[in-house]
């Protein structure tokens, strides 16, 4: 399991944005940066900044991937017919644990990759415990029968603070998933603009 190098309301600090939407992010309170130079005076940013400050929000909505994950997935999505910032989304998109996010098993993107790394998760009745399974159109995400009544589960399936998106089919009463297809960035609810365009522009360029 990939190792959080920073806790996930100290990254939406970092990027002044409560990214993920959550009532209690401290951005909705203090909107300026952690530690103790969190308060000076932002500079305007210059292209290579908006860029790199684009990868880093994406790159943190996912969990704060390492750069050496988010770059192999930028290069298949480079690779892949079509156009690359969407591509890039669909591809986020498909990883198991952003799956089992999406449809409310857990209440952050970071408790899916340990709730899938400790086995409580089944593809197409199968158990799998890695967060960046690529799951493809039709599988069946399942919550293994003796973890469905784990507090973690039962808090995020009464969450309102967001929804599942429609391109997931969620049923709760079974704890089953369908992942139906793979997102376009118009289709993923995402709390705060996210630009996989500057993302693209960034990698081009370095």
């Amino acid at each position: 399991m990939t190792k959080r190098t920073s806790a996930k309301y100290k990254i939406d600090r970092r990027m002044g944005e409560n990214i993920w939407g959550r009532a209690k992010s401290p951005v909705n309170r203090r909107e300026y940066g952690p530690g103790q130079h969190g308060q000076r005076r932002k500079n305007k940013l210059s292209d290579f900044g908006t860029q790199l400050r684009a990868k880093q929000k994406l790159k943190g909505y996912y969990g704060d991937l390492t750069e050496k994950q988010f770059r192999r997935i930028y290069a298949e999505a480079e690779r892949i017919k079509g156009d690359t910032s969407e591509n890039l989304i669909g591809l986020l998109e498909c990883r198991l644990d952003a799956v089992v996010y999406r449809a409310k098993f857990v209440p952050t993107i970071f408790a899916a990759r340990q709730f899938v790394n400790h086995g409580h998760i089944e593809v197409n009745g199968k158990r799998v415990n890695i967060p960046s399974y690529r799951v493809k159109e039709g599988d069946v995400i399942s919550i293994r029968e003796r973890s469905r009544q784990l507090a973690i589960v039962l808090e995020a399936v009464a969450l309102t603070e967001r929804d599942v998106p429609d391109y997931v089919e969620a049923d709760h009463n079974k704890m089953t998933a369908t992942f139906v297809r793979t997102p376009a960035l118009s289709d993923v609810p995402y709390a705060v603009v996210m630009e996989p365009n500057l993302v693209v522009e960034f990698y081009a360029k370095n």
